[in-house]
């Protein structure tokens, strides 16, 4: 553990000039880290989930009406729409992409319509065998309802890229190189995919001039060679898409973009025509921009239904521990007041998901000589000023029970990578390519890397390698094998 402390078309583009990084102006309000405005088009873009799942309650009320048995009463109905509603989301049809195709989507909707119809028709049958419906009557219905929702998707696609088309969105180039001008007049050509390149970010140390030669008659983007000019261009811009050419960890500073475009809600892609890209990222599937293999880049697992639910278990989780380890932590509380003075709690700040700072609180064990001390010194479990009290709950773990408050609020999970101070996070970040990486899920007060006995004065680059995979491999059902032996651990007195 750590030292604690006290405390577009073409045509749009025409009129674009060339400026070095420092033209570009600061943010009217002042806020550099503010979150950038809503652009023009992105509500109706938002809507297009709801017109997607109003096609295919529609789709199957007309199979319900035209082949169904008439006889099924409207609960059965309601929950056939249900069971289509959960297959078609874990399914991800409901997803927005830059190139949705209903004819793309039929196999997947064929399979889940065949698989929706038996449970349906089998659970009726059970409930009531007058209710039977033929294999006959099934296939056209399934048939009917995929034909027609096939039909309603493939107008409300079009429809999509027609609004992405007239309105699209101020996006951010991150590369250098012939293959980021090439990115660039793709995304200038084509409107349809929704995005409007208004900068490129070269990074520091990359010649500005390489590569991106503009075509004819069209005004070179701006240049931006570090990520305070981005984060100025982002709320300048009103920037909602970012769009790396290479994956942010071979990208100078790639990991401080992509935690900045998170922070300010923009969709981060990696469009490239590389085979090979950073997969622990992105969706399994890729999508497509005229070509280009385009992957959607998350700060996290793009999973957000399981993620609610491991937010949820979570918070439930937490606030049950604290009821249920009141008195523990009213015993401790007071035995770190008995030896070691006022001021039980101790706060100290981390560094969270996407490299977001918050306080976290512990049981206070030692009194560092001065703030310097508690923010750049690596370990204290040997220290001779650590009084009884504190050596005790070092080694039980206890002190860490005030950070279930953090994982009621918000700040950390249960499991997770375990978050670190600012000056170390800067330390073992140029040291570990992927150290930074491990910012991509929730922090947690335990770890797959803790169980394995990564603690204390330990390879920092094994527990980065550890989080990492937790973070690729991440299920519910890990989250609980690691709470188990984490209890296991406690018992044999493992704290450092």
């Amino acid at each position: 553990m750590t030292t604690e402390s006290a405390p577009a078309p073409r045509a749009a583009q025409a009129t674009a000039v060339r400026r070095a990084a420092s033209a570009i102006r600061p943010p009217r309000s002042g806020q550099e880290d503010s979150p950038a405005p809503r652009a023009s088009g992105e509500v109706a873009r938002r809507r297009a989930p709801a017109a997607l799942m109003i096609c295919d309650a529609l789709a199957l009320g007309l199979a319900v009406a035209l082949v169904a048995p008439g006889s099924w009463p409207p609960v059965v109905v309601l929950l056939q729409a249900a069971v289509q509603l959960l297959l078609h989301t874990y399914r991800g049809l409901y997803r927005s992409g830059l190139s949705p195709s209903a004819l793309a989507e039929l196999p997947a909707m064929a399979g889940l319509a065949a698989v929706q119809w038996y449970v349906v028709a089998e659970a009726v049958s059970v409930h009531d065998p007058r209710l039977t419906a033929g294999w006959v009557a099934l296939g056209c219905a399934a048939g009917v309802q995929i034909l027609a929702s096939c039909g309603a998707r493939a107008l409300v696609h079009r429809a999509r890229l027609w609004s992405a088309a007239r309105h699209p969105q101020s996006t951010l180039v991150v590369g250098d190189g012939p293959l980021a001008a090439r990115v660039v007049a793709v995304l200038q050509d084509h409107p349809r995919y929704g995005m409007r390149p208004v900068g490129r970010i070269v990074g520091a140390g990359a010649d500005p001039d390489e590569g991106v030669d503009p075509p004819a008659g069209e005004a070179p983007l701006p240049v931006l060679a570090s990520a305070q000019d981005a984060g100025r261009a982002v709320v300048q811009n009103c920037v909602r898409h970012a769009v790396f050419t290479v994956p942010p960890e071979h990208v100078s500073d790639g990991e401080e973009l992509f935690a900045l475009f998170a922070r300010h809600g923009c969709r981060v892609w990696l469009i490239t025509d590389q085979g090979t890209v950073a997969r622990c990222r992105t969706v399994p599937r890729p999508d497509h921009v005229w070509g280009f293999a385009a992957y959607a880049l998350h700060a996290g697992p793009a999973r957000p239904v399981a993620h609610r639910v491991k937010r949820g278990m979570d918070a439930v989780l937490a606030a049950l521990a604290l009821v249920a380890a009141s008195p523990v932590l009213a015993a401790c509380a007071l035995a770190v007041r008995v030896c070691d003075g006022p001021g039980v709690i101790f706060r100290q700040e981390r560094i969270g998901e996407s490299g977001r700072p918050f306080v976290l609180l512990k049981f206070r064990t030692l009194r560092p000589a001065d703030e310097h001390e508690s923010a750049t010194r690596w370990n204290v479990s040997a220290d001779g000023r650590m009084s009884r009290a504190g050596k005790l709950l070092r080694r039980t773990s206890l002190d860490e029970l005030p950070q279930l408050w953090n994982v009621v609020r918000g700040d950390m999970s249960l499991v997770g990578p375990r978050p670190e101070r600012p000056y170390f996070v800067q330390q073992f970040s140029r040291m570990h390519p992927g150290y930074r990486m491990r910012h991509r899920m929730p922090v947690g007060i335990t770890g797959l890397a803790q169980v394995h006995g990564l603690r204390g004065d330990t390879s920092i680059e094994d527990r980065a390698r550890f989080d990492n995979r937790y973070i690729e491999t991440w299920s519910l059902w890990q989250d609980l094998c690691v709470l188990a032996r984490t209890a296991g651990s406690v018992f044999r007195l493992g704290g450092s």
